[in-house]
């Protein structure tokens, strides 16, 4: 720095030899002009891969974590959890009804509590409307539950408190059931069989699309008294519980709230873990965040690999290019040209290469990316951070860096005389 400045006309010097290294770099990829694609083909397929797979994994985590926002930060569902070496043994942990009358009594600052039991099968039961069949969720709840799972009619109504209290023999419909029964448009008033009883539908549900390939509107909605009485689950029922929390402020308060009461009334010791979860949507979000960025580090590692394999290709082709250039390297030193301007003129030119790959690698991925989505049914658009396409292609820099290092020194080392003499 102190010689730049005391020698303004050094910086110009330096300036014009950058230049002129960057023309020259230019001038011989154009004159190779295969040679230099076939040398960019290992960094462009890397490049390519990475921003493939950042922006399916981005955009599908985009998409869950949307759909989990919709379920509201407030809401939070009380389960039972059994670790796997006890389910092996035939022992369940479940959640009771006296558990929902603590939590209804004892926790201040909630509201819309609502049980949930399953009914016939805890993945699935059998409904039939005519000859057509449908096999889907079965849940029991109450009235509480369209508030806390934001999740309202399309045509007719949803459960009542006079339905729960009276048991009626009625279901509301998801969008996918309603389809796969074939029952109209609006249904509310046809009668649907599930197992041996006979309901009659008083509303279909707005429709919530697909998560994972999933449809969340494969499912019938029946009063929790109701369920209880008809799935014959009543001697040991096993309950989801949810609320939503009145402050937002005070979610985790109300949290550590309902874990130490549950405990309490389980009779669980101090050292004895939790046989139960309490969990929020925000929960379920931060856990697949954790989990999409994990999978995105690792696969994007792997196809990298790809990256260090097209390093290797510069390196070897930068080392042909000096030896094919090794008497034009003497003719310059001969007229003068420094040894920084031969170490220059040629890393210049391996930087260009890889950068010139990442440049047309990440478009490929974009485009890969999109043609990838489009052959999934349903898969959310591909996002592509801003920080995976600069990432990829300071990377591709520092890769053209890093192996034309080898090349430029060896062509700055050569002795004027032995590369005038090199046939």
């Amino acid at each position: 720095m102190a010689a730049l400045t005391d020698d303004p006309g050094a910086a110009t010097r330096l300036l014009y030899a950058l230049q002129e290294c960057l023309r020259s770099a230019l001038a011989s990829i154009r004159a190779h002009g295969l040679r230099s694609l076939l040398t960019m083909l290992g960094i462009i397929i890397g490049v390519a891969s990475v921003i493939c797979v950042i922006g399916l994994v981005q955009g599908l985590s985009s998409s869950i974590s949307a759909q989990f926002e919709g379920l509201g930060s407030s809401t939070l569902t009380l389960r039972s959890f059994t670790p796997l070496e006890d389910q092996l043994r035939g022992k369940f942990n479940r959640l009771r009804p006296t558990d929902l009358d603590e939590l209804r009594f004892r926790v201040d600052g909630i509201n819309n509590v609502t049980p949930i039991v399953f009914g016939g099968q805890r993945f699935g039961a059998e409904v039939r409307y005519g000859s057509n069949t449908a096999n889907g969720q079965l849940l029991g709840t109450t009235n509480r539950y369209q508030d806390v799972a934001a999740l309202y009619p399309r045509v007719g109504r949803f459960i009542t408190d006079s339905d729960d209290e009276s048991r009626r023999r009625v279901v509301v419909l998801g969008e996918q059931m309603r389809k796969d029964l074939k029952l109209p448009n609006d249904p509310t008033g046809q009668f649907v069989q599930i197992g041996r009883e006979w309901f009659k539908v008083v509303g279909s549900m707005e429709a919530r699309g697909e998560v994972f390939g999933q449809s969340q509107d494969n499912f019938a909605l029946m009063p929790y008294e109701t369920a209880l009485a008809v799935t014959g689950v009543i001697a040991q029922p096993d309950l989801w519980i949810s609320f939503s929390v009145t402050d937002l402020d005070n979610v985790a308060n109300v949290k550590q709230q309902v874990i130490a009461l549950i405990r309490r009334v389980h009779g669980l010791g101090d050292k004895d873990p939790d046989d139960f979860v309490v969990e929020g949507s925000d929960t379920l979000a931060n856990t697949f965040n954790t989990i999409s960025q994990t999978v995105t580090a690792v696969v994007a590692g792997i196809v990298g690999i790809s990256l260090l394999v097209g390093g290797i290709g510069i390196m070897n082709i930068m080392l042909v290019s000096v030896t094919e250039r090794t008497r034009e390297i003497g003719i310059a030193k001969a007229l003068g040209a420094p040894r920084h301007f031969i170490l220059l003129q040629f890393l210049i030119e391996a930087v260009v290469l890889a950068t010139i790959g990442g440049i047309i690698g990440v478009a490929l991925g974009f485009l890969l990316a999109h043609g990838v989505a489009g052959l999934i049914p349903n898969f959310p658009s591909p996002t592509v951070p801003w920080w995976a396409v600069a990432g990829a292609c300071v990377f591709s820099a520092l890769v053209g860096v890093l192996f034309g290092s080898l090349p430029a020194g060896k062509a700055a080392r050569l002795a004027p005389i032995d590369a005038l003499r090199y046939e």
